[in-house]
C-alpha cells in the first residue's frame, strides 16, 4: 500500500516538473547565428584566461624555485 506522504510527494515533483516545462517555454532562445557568435566569444575568452593563467602559473613557479635553490645553496 502506498502511504499519503508518498502520494503527495509525486504530485508535488510532477506540478514541478510540469512549471518547470512551461518556463522553459516561456524563455527567449537565441538564434543559430546568435549561439554561433556567443560561442566563439567563450572560447575566445577561455583561451585568453587560460593563458594568463598559464603565464601566471609559469612565473610563479620559476620564482619559487629560484628561491628554493637560493636558500639551499
Amino acid at each position: 500500500m502506498v502511504s499519503t506522504k508518498r502520494i503527495i510527494m509525486l504530485g508535488k515533483t510532477k506540478r514541478f516538473f510540469a512549471e518547470t516545462l512551461d518556463e522553459l517555454k516561456k524563455a527567449a532562445w537565441p538564434a543559430k547565428k546568435e549561439l554561433g557568435k556567443s560561442t566563439v566569444v567563450v572560447i575566445v575568452g577561455m583561451l585568453v584566461i587560460s593563458f594568463y593563467v598559464s603565464i601566471i602559473d609559469f612565473s610563479l613557479f620559476n620564482v619559487v624555485d629560484f628561491v628554493i635553490k637560493c636558500v639551499r645553496g
